[in-house]
């Protein structure tokens, strides 16, 4: 199976994911939000710093599970409002 390339939104939405990301784990270590959540702390800094745009669901909600944000607010960095209301 060939990946195609991230498009330009797709890293630009990987990078907003990863800076809200990192501004909810505060004060928190990396290393310690990391294994809290149960993933490398090499994939939490990928992420963080958009490396990673585009993480695995599972990932993605066991961070939301450690860290103070929801899946909702999640989805809204990810997804234009439009995008929301025509998945339906």
């Amino acid at each position: 199976m060939v990946r195609l390339p991230l498009t330009a939104e797709q890293l630009a939405v990987g990078k907003r994911i990863g800076e809200q990301l990192r501004q909810a784990r505060g004060d928190r270590t990396l290393v310690e939000v990391a294994d809290a959540a149960g993933i490398s702390p090499e994939t939490l800094r990928k992420i963080e710093t958009g490396r990673l745009a585009t993480p695995a669901f599972t990932t993605v909600a066991a961070l939301a599970r450690v860290l103070p944000m929801s899946l909702d607010e999640l989805a809204a960095l990810c997804l234009a409002r439009d995008d929301l209301q025509s998945t339906g």
